[in-house]
Formats: structure tokens, sequence, C-alpha cells
């Protein structure tokens, strides 16, 4: 009996949270701290994630978040969220026309209330940073989240795309 409390308070303490990044932190890979641990200013064009979901607008939602962490983390961001979705071509062209070293894209996948009695929040995304000079992904990550019932979807993409925009 002691081992399945300690495995449910496991659970609740660690939540239900999923994150994978593929590649290393937002600030060494975007080259942001020079030799010296000195921030340097860094300009990312962001877009619109696509959005995969049945819920409006989810992927210009959650890309606002986006802009107001990196904003908050020091980064120069400019805006294209509330433009249409661009290819990726399309993107990075705009991105150097803006003068942005580099460009952030992604999806949204999951941006829900789930069914049930709580009707807990759900949001799945997937982010990547660009280099807008040749199109080589710098910064790539993957996550999924959900909350109790008395939060709102806004506070749990949030904390995930916090997590995911970690810079350490």
């Amino acid at each position: 009996m002691k081992l399945l409390q300690i495995f449910i308070l496991l659970f609740i303490i660690t939540g239900c949270s999923t994150l994978s990044r593929v590649s290393e932190p937002l600030s060494n890979a975007l080259d942001s701290v020079d030799k010296d641990g000195k921030p340097k200013e860094v300009t990312i064009s962001v877009f619109a994630l696509k959005n995969y979901t049945d819920t409006p607008q989810a992927g210009m939602r959650s890309a606002n978040i986006i802009e107001g962490i990196l904003l908050a983390k020091g980064f120069r961001v400019v805006s294209h969220v509330s433009e249409k979705s661009y290819n990726l071509e399309r993107a990075q062209e705009i991105a150097k026309e803006d003068g942005s070293k580099y460009f952030l894209r992604g999806g949204v996948s999951e941006w829900r209330y789930k069914t049930g009695i709580d009707g807990e929040p759900a949001v799945s995304m997937q982010t990547t940073i660009r280099k807008s000079k040749n199109s080589k992904v710098v910064w790539s990550a993957t996550g999924s989240d959900s909350d109790w019932g008395n939060s709102s979807i806004g506070t749990t993409a949030h904390d995930l795309l916090e997590l995911m925009l970690e810079t350490y």
C-alpha cells in the first residue's frame, strides 16, 4: 500500500507534461552570449504556428505567447503572428528582409479542454528556430502538457512553452 501511495504522489508532483528537445539550450544554439558571458542582441522573426487543431487561431495564440517569452528573455522579436501562414521559403525571405538572424515556425497539434467532469486543458506543439541565411535548423523542441480542471489553456501553454524555450 505504501508503494502505491508513493507512486501516486510522484505522479502528482511530476504532472503530465512531456518534452523533447533535439538540440542544445536556446541561448547556446542562438549564439546569444559573447565570449565574456554578456548577452548579445539577437533578432528572431516569429511566425504563427501551423494550426493542426479544431480550435480557431491556436497557432496564433501559441506564437503570441512565444513572442512574450522571447522578449522577456532579452531577444528582439519581429512579429508576423497576425499574418497568414507562410511556407518555409517565404518565411525565410521575410526574415531576411526584416534583418532577423533567425526565424521561428512550428505547429500546434492539440489545444483544447479534455472532455469529462473537470475539462482539463491540454496542449501539444512543436517549434523550430532556423537561420535566416540558409534555413538550417539551429534549435527545435516538441512538448505536450495537461493541467488541472481549474487551469486555463493559456497558462498551460505558457508553462509548456517556458519549459521548451528554457535557456538554462
